[in-house]
């Protein structure tokens, strides 16, 4: 047996490589404090490099990501490690211990010059996670053309070990071999800026439970109508069908006692709202409709943007739908009370139907760190109206959606303010 590693040292941990864990990083290291930042997937970025733009200006979501991922990279006071899990975060005399876990890539690091002959020479096709499973990948791949670090990995649950990557890789980085490893840092700090994931649509009965066809996700759409997506334009994705047709069914999941989410995601309004405007530019004779209980346009501008769309055209149908199976033509069968119209029963079809699908926790600190979490299992803040970045552990801290759905400028809002909390903390940990 090999000697344990020493324990790596820095000021402060990010756990998330998303814009807030991207922004708090920033800050912190333009302080001049070390910032190591684990990120779970292969690439920093997060969610927000994978939409296409951003409401309410539109501007292009990886113009404004991609900056940070490349600043935080070449930052000389931040180290990223990527496809890492945090095993567990405890206190340890006046600073923090972690735990982490380093998952194989199968290709070295160290090594690997992203050159993606390995991926030209690789047999196997699997549905591409990044393009919404619109699109095929390889066994071995990069994550997607912006991504940092331009580093291959290989997915192991599809390898056929043909050898053909390693027989092409340059550098001969490919180890078949490689083993997770684990290793530990230790911080005076910690900022939790995990993110959030989306309900799966098998967990909702009354939208098809995933096995209608033609409906989709939100975050499936974005990848129709980014630039770079699967088909470069939008097509319904089960038979390439332009639709002429679709809906948007909002809270899918959310505000909803019996399935377990009764909070509201907060950010859905007003991205069915932006990918409404963006497919009336790109489909403009199709028809455009979003099922809503309660438009909630809170933000700076929110308000003007839905009026903007109402006078595109958007159609603002107040009811909440059910999904009741496939109608003719490949078209989404859906029932509804109307209820702005004294409630009668209406029968309607679309030939796509995207889902607005309830927000969850990205990360969970049971059994990881004594950090609670409060009724909707998001991170617990515990002055949220005085400092909504403070957890009951001291020296650690929350930023962006870890603490609850919110939107990109909220997140990047509360980074801030959780590196300044943390750089506070920091002084006074230097003064002792």
């Amino acid at each position: 047996m090999g000697a344990k590693p020493k324990p790596l040292k820095f000021d402060a941990l990010v756990l998330g490589a998303g814009i807030a864990g991207l922004e708090a990083a920033l800050n912190l290291a333009s302080q001049g404090f070390t910032v190591a930042v684990v990120e779970q997937d292969p690439s920093i970025g997060g969610k927000m490099i994978r939409l296409s733009k951003v409401f309410p200006t539109l501007d292009c979501s990886s113009c404004i990501t991609t900056p940070k991922m490349a600043a935080a990279a070449h930052h000389p006071h931040i180290t990223l490690f990527t496809y890492c899990e945090l095993q567990t975060l405890a206190r340890q005399g006046d600073g923090l211990v972690a735990a982490v876990t380093q998952k194989p890539r199968y290709v070295d690091a160290g090594k690997c010059i992203g050159c993606r002959q390995c991926e030209y020479q690789c047999p196997v096709l699997v549905p591409d996670a990044e393009q919404g499973n619109f699109a095929g990948r390889r066994a071995i791949y990069l994550p997607f053309s912006n991504a940092i670090p331009q580093k291959a990995l290989i997915d192991a649950d599809n390898c056929l070990l043909c050898g053909k990557c390693a027989r092409s890789c340059p550098t001969q980085a490919v180890n078949y071999f490689e083993e997770p490893r684990d290793f530990s840092l230790e911080v005076k700090a910690a900022i939790l800026a995990t993110g959030y994931d989306v309900m799966p649509p098998e967990a909702l009965p009354q939208f098809g439970a995933g096995q209608v066809p033609n409906v989709i996700t939100a975050l499936q759409m974005e990848r129709l109508l980014a630039p770079h997506g699967p088909y470069n334009r939008v097509l319904r994705p089960w038979d390439g069908k332009v639709p002429d047709s679709v809906a948007f069914v909002q809270c899918a999941g959310s505000r909803d006692l019996a399935g377990g989410v009764p909070y509201c995601s907060r950010v859905c309004c007003m991205y069915a709202i932006k990918q409404a405007m963006l497919l009336s530019g790109a489909l403009p004779l199709a028809d455009i409709t979003i099922y809503y209980q309660d438009i909630r346009a809170f933000g700076k501008g929110y308000e003007q943007f839905y009026q903007t769309a109402q006078a595109m055209g958007v159609q603002f149908v107040k009811a909440r739908p059910v999904i009741t199976g496939t109608g003719p033509d490949g078209g989404v069968a859906v029932r509804y009370e109307a209820q702005e119209e004294d409630g009668p029963i209406v029968a309607a079809q679309h030939d796509l139907v995207v889902l607005s699908l309830a927000l969850l926790p990205g990360w969970t600190p049971e059994g990881r760190t004594k950090v609670s979490t409060g009724g909707d299992h998001f991170i617990k803040a515990v002055k949220p109206k005085l400092s909504p970045a403070l957890t009951d552990l001291e020296g650690v801290f929350a930023a962006g959606a870890a603490a609850g759905p919110k939107d990109i400028v909220d997140s990047i809002l509360e980074a801030g303010a959780a590196a300044m909390e943390a750089s506070r903390h920091l002084a006074g940990h230097s003064e002792r």
